[in-house]
C-alpha cells in the first residue's frame, strides 16, 4: 500500500501538468508507480471558459505559457516558473496559470506562496476543480485532513468526473482518515473514470481483504 510519506513531488509529475494549450483544463492521471502514462479524463467545467480565454491572447503570450508548461513537464521548475510569473504579468486573470505556480511552489516546499497562488486562482474561478483538487494536496500536507477533504468535495461538486480528486480522496480516507469503504469507493471511481490502473488496482484488493478481514473480526465478536 502506499506509505503516509507519499511524495508531493510524485503528485506533482502524476496529477496536474498541462500537456498542451488545447487541452488546457484536463489533467494526466497515473497509471503505475513506475511508468505514469497519461490518460485524459472529462475536464471540469472551467475547461471550455479557459480554453476561450487563451483563444484571446495573443501569439507571442501563448508561446510564453506554452514554454512554461513544457519547462514544467521536463521537471525544470525555475524555468517554468518565470515563464508562468512573465504570463501572469500580461493576464493575470488566467487560473490555470495560478494554479501551475502553485503546484511548482508546493514542490519546493514553499507551502505559504502556493496557497497564496491557490488562492488568486479561486478568486478568479470559486469552481476550479485543479485549483480545490490542489489546495487539498497541500492541507492534507499540513496535516488539515478535514479541510483537505473538504477541497476535494468542492472539486467533485463542480466537476463530478473529476478523476483525480476521487484518487486523492482515496489516499486521504485510505491512510489519513482510515475510513476503508469511503476509500475503496473512491479508488473505485477512480479507476472507472481514468481507466485500470494497475498500482491503484492493488490497493483496492488490499482494501477489500482488510474490509473483509474487519468485518470477520466483528461476526466473531458479536
Amino acid at each position: 500500500m502506499l506509505s503516509p510519506q507519499f511524495s508531493d513531488i510524485r503528485h506533482l509529475l502524476l496529477l496536474t501538468v498541462l500537456t498542451a494549450l488545447t487541452a488546457c483544463a484536463t489533467d494526466p492521471v497515473p497509471k503505475s508507480s513506475s511508468v505514469p502514462a497519461e490518460q485524459r479524463v472529462t475536464p471540469p467545467a472551467s475547461a471550455e471558459e479557459e480554453a476561450a480565454m487563451l483563444q484571446s491572447v495573443p501569439t507571442r503570450a501563448l508561446t510564453i505559457y506554452d514554454q512554461a508548461v513544457t519547462a514544467m513537464t521536463a521537471g525544470d521548475l525555475i524555468e517554468a516558473e518565470l515563464k508562468f510569473q512573465e504570463f501572469l504579468l500580461q493576464y493575470p486573470d488566467y487560473a490555470g496559470a495560478h494554479v501551475n505556480l502553485a503546484m511548482i511552489f508546493a514542490a519546493r516546499g514553499d507551502l505559504t506562496a502556493a496557497e497564496n497562488s491557490l488562492t488568486d486562482a479561486l478568486i478568479l474561478n470559486p469552481g476550479h476543480a485543479q485549483a480545490l483538487n490542489q489546495l487539498g494536496m497541500l492541507l492534507r500536507r499540513q496535516g488539515n485532513f478535514e479541510a483537505a477533504e473538504n477541497a476535494y468535495l468542492k472539486a467533485l461538486s463542480a466537476s463530478p468526473d473529476y478523476a483525480l480528486a476521487h484518487y486523492n480522496l482515496g489516499v486521504l480516507n485510505d491512510l489519513y482518515l482510515q475510513r476503508l469503504d469511503t476509500a475503496l469507493k473512491h479508488y473505485e471511481r477512480f479507476q472507472e473514470l481514468a481507466g485500470d490502473d494497475e498500482q491503484v488496482a492493488k490497493w483496492i484488493a488490499d482494501l477489500k481483504r482488510r474490509i473483509s478481514a474487519t468485518q470477520r473480526t466483528a461476526n466473531v465478536t458479536e
